[in-house]
């Protein structure tokens, strides 16, 4: 309802734009363009008991719980994270769900009012011990495409890609690229000697005077790793 009476705020004003300078000039301006930018900013990200680095980003209407972000990370639009650990310069974009509450299959019923702890339902029936959050583990360099979906206690190791749409129910390795519904190892990013090297320089960890006078070879890492070799 708020938002029907914001828009509907929009409108005179767009049409009193078109009387006074033309249909032609005020389209270049679209309003519903505007009018979506300014709703996705009043949509503020929702954190609760998190570590946010801050060098980094939460974007609009995404919710953060119980997680870690490392610096220079960034969590896109709508993404929800529950228990997971995100190191240093990962990209992830919109609307990911990662981490979450996992329910017991071997029990007698799968509801959480058979089980410790708070549930949506505010109700317990029984407190039997059960561990509900496991740790997802992100580690650096880590792009996560759009529209993932990936599995509590699950670890995605340095350099690693998960396409876009992704259900990831597996560990993944240091700069593997994964797809598919369930997500599979598609290729590496480089051959296992170049992993090795980068896994060993570790440049996420570098201080940003480092990073700075280094960054000239980020878009080739044969040249980066030359580069390092010699001032070894």
């Amino acid at each position: 309802m708020f938002l029907r009476k914001l828009y509907e705020l929009f409108c005179p004003i767009q049409i009193m734009l078109i009387e006074k300078f033309g249909a032609k000039r005020v389209r270049i301006v679209n309003f519903k363009y505007l009018f979506a930018k300014v709703i996705k900013k009043i949509q503020l990200p929702a954190i609760k008991d998190s570590n946010i680095d801050t060098t980094s980003r939460v974007c609009s209407a995404s919710q953060i719980v119980n997680s870690k972000l490392g610096k220079y990370s960034y969590i896109g639009n709508y993404c929800r994270l529950n228990s997971v650990v995100v190191g240093k310069f990962c990209s992830i974009a919109d609307g990911c769900v990662i981490g979450g509450a996992s329910h017991p299959m071997e029990w007698v019923s799968t509801s959480p009012v058979f089980h410790n702890g708070k549930n949506i339902l505010r109700k317990n029936f029984s407190t039997h011990s059960f561990q509900t959050n496991k740790e997802t583990i992100i580690e650096n360099d880590v792009w996560i495409g759009s529209n993932c979906l990936i599995k509590s206690g699950v670890k995605i190791q340095n350099g690693a890609v998960v396409g876009m749409g992704s259900i990831v129910t597996k560990d993944i390795g240091p700069y593997e690229i994964w797809a598919g519904n369930p997500a599979k190892l598609i290729r590496k990013r480089f051959d296992d000697e170049k992993i090795k090297h980068l896994l060993q320089i570790n440049w996420w960890d570098w201080e940003e005077e480092m990073l700075t006078k280094n960054a000239k070879y980020f878009n080739n890492v044969n040249k980066l790793l030359k580069v390092k070799e010699e001032l070894k």
